[in-house]
Order: C-alpha cells, then sequence, then structure tokens
C-alpha cells in the first residue's frame, strides 16, 4: 500500500470519498440517531463513545443495547452483534480478489472501516481486481469519508443526547436517504429483480431473531444475481425475460 499522504493525495482517493459524500446524508442521520440511542438507553458517555469507536457497527450497536440493559450474558450479546453483521462475510468474500496481496495487519484494518454502502459503491465501480486501477486508493477514500460522516454526527449526538428530542424522526429521514440511493443503484431490469427478491425475503423473514432477515435478503440476492449471470437454463430464462432481446443476442454471439 502506498504511503497515506501519497494516498490522501490521489485522484482515487478524492474520487471516492466524492461519491460517499454524495450519500452521507443517510449514513449522518443514523449515525445520530445510534448516538442518541446509546445514551438514552442508560449507556455513560464515555461508554458510549467506547462502544461507538470500537464497533462502528450501527445495526450491531442498536441491537446489542436492549440486550445489555437487560442482563443478558455476554456471550448472547456477542452472539447477537455477530448474527446482525453475518452480511459481511458475504462481502469480504467479494472483497477478497482486491486486497488479498496486502499483509494481513493492512487487511484487519481495511476490515474494521468497511461498512455497507462502501462495499455498494466499490462494487459498482469495479469489477474484477486489477493493479492498475489504483483501486485501494478508491476504496480508502470512500471508507475514511464513510467513517467520517458516521462517527461525527454519532458523537454529537452521544454528547447532545439530552438535548435532541426524540420526536425529530431522524431514523426516518436516513430510511429516506438510504432509499435514494437504492434506487439509484437499480441500473437495468436484473437488478431491481435482485432487489425486489431481497425485499421479499426481508420481509419474509422478518421474524428471525438477531436481525437474522438482514441477513436471508443479502443471500437471497446473491443466490438471483448467480443465477442470472451463470450459464445455467434457469438462469438463461430469467436473464431472458428480464432484458428481453438484448440478452439473447448477447447469449446467441457467446
Amino acid at each position: 500500500m502506498s504511503s497515506l499522504r501519497a494516498a490522501l493525495h490521489h485522484p482515487q482517493f478524492r474520487a471516492g470519498a466524492k461519491e460517499m459524500s454524495s450519500v452521507s446524508l443517510g449514513i449522518a442521520a443514523w449515525g445520530l440517531v445510534t448516538g442518541v440511542a446509546m445514551v438514552k438507553a442508560g449507556l455513560s458517555v464515555p461508554l458510549a463513545l467506547l462502544m461507538n469507536f470500537a464497533v462502528f457497527a450501527g445495526s450491531a450497536q442498536l441491537a446489542a443495547l436492549p440486550l445489555m440493559l437487560a442482563g443478558a450474558p455476554v456471550w448472547v450479546v456477542w452472539a447477537t452483534a455477530a448474527c446482525v453483521n453475518l452480511r459481511f462475510v458475504i462481502f469480504s468474500a467479494q472483497w477478497r480478489p482486491f486486497f488479498m496481496r496486502f499483509p494481513l495487519r493492512q487487511r484487519l484494518l481495511l476490515g474494521y472501516f468497511t461498512a455497507d454502502l462502501t462495499y455498494v459503491l466499490f462494487m459498482k465501480r469495479f469489477h474484477e481486481a486489477r493493479d492498475d486501477e489504483d483501486q485501494i486508493e478508491y476504496f480508502v477514500g470512500g471508507t475514511a469519508a464513510n467513517w467520517l460522516a458516521w462517527q461525527v454526527p454519532a458523537v454529537l449526538g452521544i454528547v447532545l443526547a439530552d438535548v435532541i428530542p426524540t420526536h425529530w424522526g431522524l431514523g426516518f429521514a436516513g430510511v429516506l436517504a438510504l432509499l435514494g440511493l437504492t434506487c439509484s443503484l437499480l441500473s437495468d431490469r436484473a437488478t431491481g429483480f435482485a432487489a425486489l427478491v431481497a425485499g421479499a425475503a426481508a420481509v419474509a423473514a422478518f421474524a428471525l431473531p438477531f436481525r437474522l432477515h438482514i441477513v436471508v435478503a443479502i443471500a437471497a440476492a446473491v443466490c438471483v444475481g448467480l443465477m442470472i449471470d451463470g450459464s445455467g437454463d434457469a438462469g438463461r430464462r430469467v436473464r431472458n425475460a428480464l432484458l428481453g432481446d438484448a440478452a439473447r443476442r448477447a447469449g446467441a454471439s457467446a
């Protein structure tokens, strides 16, 4: 990996930071909500700050809070957080070809900074691992912007929790911002179909404990994507139905 100073001045670093900044409103809203929730739930300010910087996973933090307050065993809290974050196993498997060349210490650091939107934007820009595209600089730029967009509002929420009204509806604002980003990423019918399947799977599995419906939705979308991109008959039929003549011509030319 190039030096930090070189990375900060690299064009791809700025590109990653710029793209992530365009969706930072939703990230900031959720960060503020999480910060307020930790203190409102009864955590002290120092403990909330420690949890915020050490965990850096809003969904896991919000899932663990009620268990901690209820006095649940530590292993239950850890298991819940692990289940909520199982989606990062899928993300890391997709990132493996891009980052396996780095030492373990650097990969662990990259793992700490990863997030859902970081994954989405990175995979949208890069489809395969290449050394000539400066992919790591883009990744670092995006993760830096994402980390700041989360941490700054979260810290403000922790420090100012007593003066921020809970009726502001910041969580709903964050949902709307993230929904807008999701819609902007639906570039074709195949992507829209995968998103529809993911949404249906999430609703169907909503009753699962530990927010496992999130993992189910991601797994369903990945399976649909692999089926459509694969060479099997079922995938070919779905691809032809979604993409029409363009898919048939592509299949014939292949």
